[in-house]
C-alpha cells in the first residue's frame, strides 16, 4: 500500500493548520495593537491547561509587558480567542462605569435550564442580570447587613474555641479561617449550622473545596466553558460536578419548605430570598416599588438556590484568604500588628468590652489594613468583560465587536510602582485619608467597579474584620518555619489563594482589658 496520499494528506492538514493559526494569531497586529510574544501564549497554556502557573501571575506578566512599553492597551489569545487588555486608567474607567451598558456581560457560562446553578447574579448578562441585580440589592444594604450581625457573632465563638484547643502547636491559619467563614455563610445563606470548624470532614467544607480546586479533567471542562459557552450550553455541559450542584439545591430546597412550613424566622440572607420568592419585594420595601425601582415579579426556586450557591462560594473563600494573607503581614510586621491590636483592644473597651456592629465601622486603622491587604492580594488577578455591541475605544481607531472578551489585570494594576511605590511592601497607610486621594480613580479593584461591582462587599468586609477581631484582640502571631517564604499562588486555584497551607505560630495576649 502507498504512503504516498498519507504523507500527502498530512502534509496539506499541516499547511492549512499552519495557515489558519497565522490568521488566528494576527488578529490583533491586523487591528493595530501590540501582543505579548509567543511565549506569553504558552505560559497561558500552562495556566488553563497543566495549572503550571497562577492567574495572578499570568495577568501581571501581560500587564508589565505591556505597561513597560508605554501602552494604553493590547491584546492576548485565550486558546485562539482574542482577548482586549486594556492598562490606561481612563479606558478601563469607560469600560467599567462610563459606557458600562456596552459591557454589561462577563461573558461566562449561563444555562439556565440544564444547569439552574449557574444563573446566577455573578455570571447572569443582559435583561436578566440587570432586573436581578435590582431585586437584590436591597437585600444587601447596610441595615440588612447589620441584622445579620449577631449571626455572625455566633460563629467566633467556635473561632476562638479551636484557636485555644491548638495553642500547643502551629495552625495552619488558611484551614482555620476557610472552616470559619463556610460556618458563616451556610449559616447567613442557608441557615444552617455547618459545624466545619468542629469537624474537619464536614459535608459542607467538603462541598465547597471541590468548587474551587481544578483538577486536569476539571480544569479543561473550565476552560471550554469560557471559550464556548454556546457550545457547551448545547451540549448541556454542567459547570460544576452534579453531585454538588445536587447538594446544594437539596439543601436550599428543605431549608426553604421547612422555613415555610413552620413559619421560621430567622435574620439571615435565605430569609430575604424566601421573601423575593414568596412576594417578589422585602417587607420593606414599599417605597422602591412605589418608585418603579424594582418590579413585584417573584424569583423561582431555582433562581433562589443560584443565588445562595453564588452568595455562599463567593464569601466563604475570597474572605477566608483575604484574613489569612492579612495574619501573614501582620505576623511578619510586627508594628502593625501592634498597632492594629491597640486600636481594636481601645474601641472595644469604648464599647463595653463588647464587640458590635458599630464598633466595627469605627476601627479606621484596621479598614486600612484591610485595604491595603485587598491591594495586594485581591480577590480575584482580573475583571472579565464581554462586548455586548460594537464599541469604539475612546480616543483610538480600535472598535471591538460584539462578543469579544476584555480582560482588566487588577493584579498588575494593583503592583504597578506608577499607583503603589515599593509595591510589594506592606504598607496601610497607602489608605490613610490624605494618601488615599494620591490613588488615581480605578487603580483600585478588589471588588470591581461601577454597575456590576460585588453585591456582597459590604457583607465580605464584615466579616473579614470580625474574625481578624476576634483573632487579634486575642492572640499574637508571627510566622511559622513550617509556611515556604516568600508565599507563592495556587496555580490551581480559581482565587488568589496560598499553594499549599499558611502556618502561623501563636499565643495568648493577656492585656488587662483583654476582651471577647
Amino acid at each position: 500500500m502507498s504512503l504516498g496520499p498519507t504523507i500527502a494528506l498530512v502534509v496539506l492538514s499541516v499547511i492549512f493548520l499552519t495557515i489558519w493559526l497565522r490568521k488566528k494569531f494576527s488578529f490583533w497586529k491586523s487591528m493595530g495593537l501590540k501582543t505579548p510574544p509567543p511565549s506569553f501564549f504558552f505560559d497561558n497554556m500552562k495556566t488553563a491547561f497543566l495549572l503550571k502557573n497562577s492567574f495572578a501571575d499570568r495577568d501581571k506578566n501581560i500587564y508589565r509587558h505591556l505597561k513597560d512599553r508605554n501602552l494604553k492597551h493590547g491584546g492576548t489569545y485565550f486558546l485562539f480567542l482574542p482577548v482586549y487588555v486594556p492598562t490606561d486608567l481612563e479606558i478601563i474607567k469607560s469600560i467599567l462605569q462610563t459606557d458600562h451598558q456596552n459591557f454589561s456581560d462577563r461573558g461566562f457560562y449561563v444555562n439556565e435550564k440544564g444547569d439552574p446553578m449557574s444563573a446566577h447574579l455573578f455570571s447572569l448578562g443582559g435583561p436578566k442580570w440587570k432586573i436581578l441585580r435590582k431585586k437584590l440589592t436591597p437585600t444587601f444594604t447596610s441595615g440588612k447587613i447589620k441584622m445579620m450581625f449577631d449571626t455572625l457573632m455566633e460563629c467566633t465563638v467556635d473561632l476562638k474555641r479551636v484557636m485555644d484547643d491548638n495553642m500547643e502547636s502551629s495552625v495552619n491559619i488558611k484551614d482555620i479561617l476557610a472552616r470559619f467563614t463556610t460556618d458563616i455563610i451556610g449559616s447567613c445563606a442557608f441557615g444552617l449550622n455547618c459545624n466545619s470548624l468542629e469537624d474537619k470532614n464536614s459535608e459542607f467544607r467538603d462541598k465547597a473545596q471541590d468548587i474551587f480546586h481544578r483538577d486536569f479533567q476539571e480544569n479543561i471542562k473550565q476552560v471550554l466553558l469560557y471559550a464556548f459557552p454556546e457550545l457547551m450550553k448545547f451540549l448541556n455541559v454542567k459547570m460544576i460536578h452534579r453531585d454538588v450542584s445536587e447538594f446544594f439545591r437539596d439543601v436550599v430546597k428543605h431549608t426553604v419548605d421547612y422555613r415555610e412550613k413552620n413559619d421560621v424566622y430567622r435574620k439571615d440572607f435565605m430569609h430575604l430570598l424566601i421573601q423575593l420568592k414568596n412576594n417578589g419585594k422585602l417587607l420593606d420595601d414599599e417605597k422602591l416599588i412605589a418608585n418603579n425601582i424594582i418590579d413585584q415579579s417573584t424569583i423561582t426556586m431555582d433562581e433562589l438556590a443560584a443565588q445562595a450557591f453564588i452568595f455562599f462560594i463567593a464569601g466563604f473563600e475570597t474572605s477566608s484568604s483575604a484574613m489569612s494573607f492579612c495574619l501573614y503581614e501582620l505576623a511578619t510586621n510586627k508594628d502593625i500588628q501592634d498597632k492594629v491590636r491597640e486600636e481594636i483592644l481601645q474601641t472595644l473597651k469604648a464599647h463595653g468590652n463588647k464587640l458590635n456592629y458599630d464598633a466595627v465601622g469605627e476601627m479606621k486603622y484596621l479598614d486600612k489594613v484591610l485595604s491595603e491587604t485587598l491591594r495586594k492580594y485581591p480577590p480575584l488577578s482580573s475583571l472579565y468583560r464581554s462586548c455586548t455591541k460594537d464599541y469604539q475605544i475612546p480616543g483610538t481607531d480600535i472598535v471591538l465587536r460584539k462578543g469579544m472578551r476584555v480582560m482588566i489585570p487588577t493584579y498588575g494594576i494593583h503592583h504597578d510602582p506608577e499607583y503603589y511605590p515599593d509595591p510589594d511592601k506592606f504598607d496601610p497607610e497607602r489608605f490613610s485619608d490624605e494618601n488615599r486621594e494620591k490613588i488615581p480613580d480605578f487603580a483600585y479593584l478588589p471588588f470591581g467597579i461601577g454597575p456590576r461591582i460585588c453585591i456582597g462587599m459590604r457583607f465580605g468586609i464584615l466579616q473579614t474584620k470580625v474574625g481578624l477581631i476576634t483573632l487579634l484582640s486575642n492572640y499574637q502571631f508571627s510566622v511559622s518555619g513550617k509556611t515556604t517564604v516568600p508565599l507563592k499562588f495556587d496555580p490551581e486555584s480559581l482565587t488568589i489563594s496560598t499553594k499549599g497551607d499558611l502556618w502561623l505560630d501563636y499565643k495568648k495576649y493577656h492585656p488587662s482589658s483583654r476582651v471577647l
